[in-house]
């Protein structure tokens, strides 16, 4: 298991990718992205899995010829 500082929290993850933390959820829910659970912090997310979600999602408004968007650090 990755380290914890490897995680966003959902909120974090949630502004990393711009939507609201219930819109992540559903994708959670949905197949789209995979989350973590732990007992103190709930909800996880690799920034890994996040940027992988980032890529698709992009390549499929913009085409498959799109560069990646440069994101802010966190």
């Amino acid at each position: 298991m990755p380290k914890l500082d490897q995680f966003f929290r959902i909120q974090e993850a949630a502004d990393y990718l711009e939507v609201c933390r219930n819109t992540l959820r559903n994708w959670c829910r949905q197949g789209k992205n995979p989350e973590f659970r732990h007992s103190v912090h709930n909800w996880l997310f690799l920034a890994a899995d996040l940027d992988a979600l980032l890529r698709e999602t992009e390549q499929a408004v913009n085409g498959p010829d799109s560069g990646p968007t440069p994101r802010r650090p966190r």
